[in-house]
């Protein structure tokens, strides 16, 4: 319900507070993902990639039950970061050069299979 009343164009914005669902995020603190986060997060606190972690935790599950993210843009980044970092690609490293063996465009055909331009 909450997508339909956030897709209405003629929405009332006074109205969005009583139809938005409020969510709440069960953890299981005997799963091995959140042990082995919790671990991580004792260890340093101010970690980024562990907050990225946690954040992508998260919104990864909005999306598995049916919610929306409020800033999609944001996860996507955040995804870019999390696999720069699992495939150890340097956040300053320039994009490589394009690639030089590619073989030249072909010319346009001859006049005959051109379309005739119509008043």
């Amino acid at each position: 319900m909450e997508r339909i009343m956030k897709a209405q164009v003629l929405r009332d914005s006074s109205m969005a507070g009583y139809m938005s669902s409020k969510k709440t995020m069960e953890i299981n603190p005997e799963n091995s993902i959140m042990g082995e986060l919790r671990k991580r997060a004792d260890v340093d606190k101010n970690d980024k990639s562990m907050k990225d972690l946690v954040l992508l935790l998260f919104e990864t599950s909005l999306l598995t039950y049916s919610f929306s993210l409020d800033e999609p843009s944001t996860f996507g980044k955040r995804i870019h970061r999390m696999l720069k970092l699992g495939l150890s690609i340097d956040e300053d490293d320039a994009p490589a050069e394009p690639d030089t063996d590619m073989p030249p465009l072909e010319e346009e055909a001859d006049a005959e299979s051109k379309m005739e331009e119509v008043d």
